[in-house]
């Protein structure tokens, strides 16, 4: 079965079991599923009913899609992600991203737990991404073309939307926080980075490093959609300290700050819903 087929299907099992109308979408990363719980009049749909979604086996990933609403707007959460790293093929990864835009999701939030390359970033800190660095060195749309999923040749130039990154910068000035803006290099893992490595990755332009992300982003672009990105600064990136990294201590940074990244999130929907309904 082709990957159209199966984004068709995956949407299409949505409806049956959670009927819903999203506007904005969400993909959320390690330790970050408390936005789903945050959601009013929820319907969920666990990934085993979702046969195309590939289940993660990773702590702090619950594995569900939740469709609710924040006051009078609808959304959608694809709650956890599987890697590239758990032996899953990009193009595979990408339906549940693909599934929130058939649905009719025209913008895409997708948040990550990542290393803070950049020496000022602290455990906790939030980081608006502005773009990436692709280290995995492929590509979600490699292989045969489908023009039904979209064109050929895809311009990243503003993948990350400006006025979606706006609205979360004001969302923030309502609770005094502070938000980071950064460059997210995405690598493949799932050992951590080496110091010699942050250091490449620093010279390279990187100011956080993780395991995910960026091939959601360009599926979503592919597929329509408007694209923002969020980064939980969940530890200090190899090297800048002397502590051994551990996905324990990202589990526990996002739950230490969950409560504010709900809130920024809450926040910012209304915004971005006004935008999108007014094309």
């Amino acid at each position: 079965m082709k990957v159209y087929d199966k984004v068709l299907q995956t949407a299409q099992t949505i409806r049956e079991h959670a009927p819903c109308n999203p506007l904005i979408g969400f993909v959320l990363g390690s330790g970050l599923g408390a936005f789903a719980e945050s959601l009013e009049n929820t319907r969920t749909v666990p990934y085993e009913v979702l046969d195309h979604i590939p289940k993660s086996t990773v702590p702090g990933h619950a594995g569900r899609f939740v469709t609710g609403s924040v006051g009078d707007v609808e959304v959608a959460v694809l709650s956890g992600r599987a890697h590239f790293y758990e032996g899953v093929e990009l193009a595979e990864l990408t339906i549940g991203v693909r599934a929130l835009v058939a649905l009719g999701c025209q913008a895409i939030v997708v948040t990550n737990a990542a290393g803070g390359i950049h020496t000022e970033y602290q455990p906790g800190d939030l980081m608006v991404i502005v773009d990436h660095l692709n280290l995995h060195w492929q590509n979600p749309l490699r292989g045969p073309h489908d023009e039904r999923m979209g064109i050929r040749f895809m311009d990243m130039s503003l993948a990350y939307d400006r006025r979606l990154r706006r609205f979360l910068h004001k969302a923030s000035r309502k609770q005094n926080l502070h938000l980071h803006d950064g460059v997210y290099a995405c690598v493949p893992g799932p050992s951590y980075e080496t110091p010699a490595e942050i250091r490449m990755l620093r010279t390279l332009g990187a100011d956080a490093v993780g395991m995910s992300t960026v091939y959601e982003v360009i599926a979503a672009r592919h597929a329509g959609a408007r694209t923002l990105g969020l980064s939980l600064i969940s530890n200090q990136a190899a090297g800048i300290t002397d502590a051994k990294l551990s996905h324990e201590e990202v589990t526990e940074t996002a739950q230490s700050v969950e409560a504010a990244t709900v809130q920024l999130l809450n926040d910012f929907i209304p915004l971005a819903a006004k935008e999108l309904r007014n094309g």
